[in-house]
């Protein structure tokens, strides 16, 4: 899917902190991803599409901000250090989707 690929690329280039933040950040970052295509078919707005994403990829989100706090606390990082590190790293993908989103959303985009 073409809508996609910067989060893919993004994907491709993040740090893999350990098996499970991997894996975590491959499921998350996958079901933000394939909500794109259906939202710009249905042509939602963007509250909506960032709640689909919320409901939708909920258990991905809590699954991948699980392994980020575990690997940091394992590395030594207080444990609000690692749940500020997992609100960053979930934002950042986010953002990214939701950016891409509103790029495609635009008339000739």
């Amino acid at each position: 899917m073409l809508v996609a690929a910067p989060l893919m690329m993004m994907l491709a280039a993040a740090p893999q902190g350990g098996d499970a933040v991997g894996a975590g950040r491959k499921a998350y970052s996958e079901c933000l991803s394939k909500e794109v295509q259906p939202a710009l078919d249905k042509k939602v707005g963007l509250s909506e599409f960032q709640s689909t994403l919320k409901s939708k990829c909920a258990t991905k989100e809590t699954a991948f901000r699980t392994a980020i706090v575990a690997d940091d606390k394992a590395s030594g990082m207080s444990d609000k250090d690692a749940q500020a590190d997992a609100d960053d790293q979930i934002s950042e993908y986010m953002d990214k989707i939701t950016g891409e989103f509103e790029d495609y959303s635009k008339p000739g985009g």
